[in-house]
């Protein structure tokens, strides 16, 4: 295996550890901080939760990558 890929790889592998670990520490702070609210709009506003909930995956997925990066830049920057 080239040097180039396996060092791809392994920037990959570490990238995917941390948006796992990122994505389940999101969802049990969306559940403990917003769960019963989250429901209750659910309940009585099915439309409005929709687009909230719409709103809080892309917020997730902009947060996270940005995060992510962050973190690869900070770890790249260390080992070269």
């Amino acid at each position: 295996m080239k040097k180039e890929t396996a060092k791809t790889l392994r920037a990959f592998a570490i990238e995917l550890v941390v948006y796992a670990a990122l994505v389940v520490a999101y969802f049990f702070l969306v559940l403990h901080f917003l769960g019963e609210g989250l429901h209750q709009l659910e309940v009585r506003h099915r439309y409005t939760y929709a687009g909230v909930a719409i709103l809080l995956i892309i917020g997730q997925a902009v947060v996270l990558e940005s995060v992510t990066t962050l973190l690869l830049r900070m770890l790249r920057g260390r080992s070269e």
